[in-house]
């Protein structure tokens, strides 16, 4: 395994190099793109800072769209998501963001297509538009104005794939604009470099739950679901992990619904995405869904120093 991380960092660091030098070469959407993305393999808040970047973006009378690859989606191209389909059709994270955001999001696996695509079909619709580009920091065929990486506490700890969860290394964040973290991670454990760091608060709306709980989650991080719940004091009796982006079908249905039923008066809770995956399901089990929501601090020194390097890159490509 050691071996195959080796290699693993090899092939990254030779890629990033082809595009340092332009060698590869990024192609450039007529509007703004602004790149949200992790250096782990998820579990890092990524949907849920695109919904809040996205919020504070309308709030300021931009017009936005955001750019998804819809990973493990069964349909392929570019397509533009409806807030009432299936995960199978868009993904399960770009569903979500369509529910929650009022502005187009755009699957494709080539996002410079889906950013075209986005640019023909609203440009007669659009003032002061700009591409939110969903994951996008190892994307790196698709030129990016601004790029804002999440940062986890567990990365700091972690190997590269395929020993760990990290996509790439910390020296990965020179590329950075903004760092995000949340105040579970350490001052001083930031490496240096030309960006600034932007602080969150991580906000799970629990609401009073009379009785024991079970939680299930098909997230990334279960273990933090799981403590959020703790620490607001519910009754945690049982935890049901699936994989990450877990599709659920009626032998997962029947599961849940014996272990409750083997719980007297037992609460099924799980997350916004877990339901998101659930579809028709839901109506089954009718778990209490958890939204986790985040809070970008002192969000308009963050967004005028966004806005200044925007400009200033878009005057000088």
């Amino acid at each position: 395994m050691r071996v195959l991380g080796q290699i693993y960092e090899r092939v990254v660091s030779v890629r990033n190099s082809l595009y340092d030098r332009q060698v590869f070469k990024a192609r450039r959407l007529n509007w703004p793109v602004v790149s949200v993305g992790n250096i782990s393999a998820g579990g890092s808040g990524k949907t849920p800072f695109v919904i809040a970047l996205g919020e504070l973006f309308l709030k300021r009378g931009m017009w936005i769209d955001v750019l998804s690859r819809g990973y493990r989606r069964s349909t392929s191209g570019v397509l533009s998501v409806d807030a009432s389909g299936t995960p199978e059709q868009f993904g399960d994270e770009p569903l979500l963001i369509a529910r929650k955001l009022p502005c187009p999001v755009i699957v494709g696996e080539n996002r410079y297509s889906a950013g075209v695509h986005a640019e023909s079909q609203y440009k007669a619709a659009t003032q002061n538009p700009m591409h939110l580009l969903d994951d996008g920091f190892q994307h790196r065929q698709l030129h990016r104005d601004f790029d804002i990486v999440l940062l986890n506490r567990e990365d700091l700890d972690d190997n590269l794939l395929p020993r760990g969860r990290l996509r790439e290394s910390f020296a990965s964040l020179k590329r950075a604009d903004a760092v995000v973290v949340d105040e579970s991670f350490p001052k001083g454990k930031l490496p240096n470099g030309n960006f600034q760091t932007w602080r969150i608060e991580r906000e799970t709306q629990i609401p009073a739950l009379n009785g024991p709980v079970i939680a299930f989650c098909g997230i990334a991080r279960p273990k933090r679901f799981f403590a959020a719940l703790r620490s607001a004091g519910v009754d945690l009796r049982v935890e049901i992990v699936f994989r990450d982006h877990h599709r659920y079908i009626a032998a997962d249905i029947k599961r849940l619904a014996a272990r409750q039923a083997d719980l007297p008066g037992s609460i099924l809770v799980t997350t916004e995405k877990d339901a998101v995956n659930l579809g028709a399901h839901s109506s089954v089990l009718r778990p209490v869904v958890i939204p986790m929501q985040i809070k970008l601090i002192d969000a308009e020194s963050a967004l005028e120093h966004l806005f200044d390097r925007l400009g200033k890159r878009r005057e000088h490509p």
